[in-house]
C-alpha cells in the first residue's frame, strides 16, 4: 500500500513502523473475512482493512476524528487477521500505533478517561484482590449489569505450592488479576509442574505485564511495566546463581506481550539488550506440555469426562501456537474438542474490551457458547483468565483452566 507520511511523522519510530507494515498491505481483504467484528458489524470501517486506510490517512495528515476512534476502539486486536493475511501484514503493532496516534489527537469525554484510568489503575493495582473480594461479597446487590463483571467467589479449594527444591527451574509470572480472580491457576501450574520434576519460582517486585495499559492507550506506563518485570526476572535469568531454564506463562494474554517485550523496548539502550533475552526464554505453558507428557501420564489418578477445548486469540493468533492443548490432552487419554465451527473467532473478553464494548462482547461471548454447544462437554476450558471469566458469565457449564483439570487428574479429583 503506497504511502506518504506527513512531515511529523517522517524520521519518527511509529512513523517509520507503520509505514513499513501499511506497504505489505495488497487490499486483499481476505483479512475481512476472519474479522468478528465485521461478522457483527458488516461496516468495512469495522474491519482490518478498513481500519488501514483509516490509520494510513492518519500518518499521511489527515485529521482523525471521534469516529476514527471509535472503530479502532471496536477492534478487539484479536489478530485473527495476521492469521489470514497472506502478505504478513502486523496489524496488532499497526493498530497500536494508531490508536496511540489518534489519541493524541482527539481528545476523550471525561466519562470515558476516567473508565479507562479506572482500568488500568485498578486491575494493576494490589489492591485489586481486597477489592473484589469486597465486590464478590457484596454480589447480590451489585447492579446486573456489572454483575458479569464480579464473578462469584472461587470455590475452596487446595492451593498448596509445592516446596520441593529440584534442579530444573522455571519462573512464572502471576500477572495482575489472575491471583484475585482465579488463585487455583497459579497453584495448579506449580503443582503440575512439580509432579514432572520442574519447580516453579516466582519474581518478587514482577506484576502487570503491561498490556492493560497498552491497550487503554498509556503506552509510557506500558513500558515502565516491562522495565520492572525485566529487572525483577533478571536476576534469576543472568543472575550468578541458580538461572531458570524458561519463564513461563499460564495465561496466554500475558505470554503474547511479554514475548513482544523485545520488539517494544528495542529503542531503549538500557533495555534493548535484557527484553530480546526475556522475549526468547519467554514460552506460553502448553509448549512445554511435549517434554511433560512421558511423565505425567504414569501419575494419573483420575480422567475428567470430556472437554470443550476454547484457543484463545492471543494463543492462536497471537503467539501462532495451535494444536498443542489438544494433541497432549488426548495422548493423555482425555476426550478433547474445539468448536466444529467458529474455532479461531474471539469470545469478546479481549481484555478490558469486555466492559468497553460490552454489547459487542456478549454477542461474541454467546457465540463462542453456542459454538460449543454441539461437543456436549463436561467442561469447557481455555487458557487465559480473561477468557475464561468472560465465558463463564454466559454460561452454568464449568469454565476453568486446562491446567486445573490436569491437576486435579494428578491428584485424584474426582476419582
Amino acid at each position: 500500500m503506497q504511502t506518504k507520511l506527513a512531515p511529523e511523522f517522517v524520521g519518527t519510530r511509529d512513523g517509520t513502523e507503520a509505514e513499513a507494515i501499511l506497504r505489505r498491505c495488497v487490499h486483499c481483504g481476505f483479512c475481512t473475512a476472519t474479522c468478528p467484528t465485521y461478522q457483527l458489524l458488516g461496516d468495512e470501517l469495522d474491519g482490518p482493512r478498513g481500519r488501514i486506510y483509516l490509520i494510513k490517512q492518519v500518518m499521511e495528515g489527515v485529521t482523525p476524528t471521534r469516529e476514527t476512534q471509535a472503530h479502532l476502539d471496536r477492534c478487539l486486536t484479536c489478530r485473527n487477521c495476521e492469521t489470514t493475511c497472506p502478505s504478513g501484514v502486523e496489524y496488532g503493532h499497526l493498530v497500536d500505533i494508531g490508536r496511540r496516534v489518534v489519541d493524541a489527537k482527539v481528545p476523550r469525554p471525561a466519562g470515558e478517561k476516567r473508565v479507562r484510568w479506572l482500568l488500568k489503575e485498578g486491575l494493576t493495582s494490589p489492591l485489586f484482590k481486597p477489592a473484589l473480594r469486597v465486590g464478590q461479597a457484596l454480589r447480590p446487590l451489585v447492579p446486573a449489569a456489572l454483575k458479569d463483571k464480579v464473578p462469584p467467589k472461587p470455590p475452596a479449594t487446595a492451593h498448596d505450592w509445592p516446596t520441593r527444591q529440584l534442579n530444573r527451574k522455571v519462573l512464572l509470572l502471576l500477572g495482575c488479576v489472575q491471583p484475585g480472580m482465579a488463585p487455583n491457576i497459579n497453584s495448579a501450574t506449580a503443582r503440575v509442574l512439580d509432579a514432572a520434576g520442574i519447580q516453579t519460582v516466582v519474581a518478587d517486585g514482577a506484576g502487570c505485564c503491561g498490556a492493560i495499559r497498552e491497550h487503554l492507550g498509556d503506552h509510557g506506563g506500558a513500558l515502565d511495566d516491562m522495565r520492572r518485570n525485566i529487572d525483577a526476572w533478571w536476576p534469576l535469568v543472568a543472575g550468578p546463581g541458580e538461572r531458570v531454564e524458561a519463564l513461563v506463562m499460564n495465561a496466554s494474554g500475558c505470554g503474547v506481550t511479554v514475548k513482544d517485550y523485545g520488539h517494544a523496548l528495542a529503542h531503549d539502550p538500557d533495555y534493548a539488550d535484557k527484553a530480546a533475552r526475556i522475549s526468547a526464554l519467554t514460552r506460553d505453558l502448553s509448549e512445554l506440555l511435549p517434554d511433560l507428557v512421558p511423565t505425567l501420564k504414569t501419575r494419573l489418578k483420575a480422567k475428567p469426562g470430556s472437554l470443550a477445548y476454547h484457543p484463545p486469540c492471543t494463543l492462536q493468533h497471537g503467539q501462532k501456537l495451535k494444536g498443542g492443548v489438544e494433541t497432549a490432552f488426548r495422548e493423555l487419554g482425555f476426550t478433547i474438542g474445539c468448536a466444529p465451527t467458529d474455532s479461531h473467532l474471539c469470545c469478546g473478553s479481549a481484555g478490558t474490551y469486555s466492559v468497553l464494548q460490552p454489547e459487542l462482547s456478549k454477542q461474541l461471548r454467546d457465540r463462542k457458547l453456542a459454538a460449543l454447544a454441539p461437543l456436549q462437554a463436561e467442561q469447557i476450558v481455555s487458557a487465559n483468565v480473561g477468557c475464561i471469566q468472560h465465558l463463564q458469565s454466559g454460561t452454568a457449564q464449568p469454565v476453568r483452566h486446562w491446567v486445573e483439570v490436569l491437576d486435579d487428574a494428578l491428584r485424584g479429583v474426582g476419582a
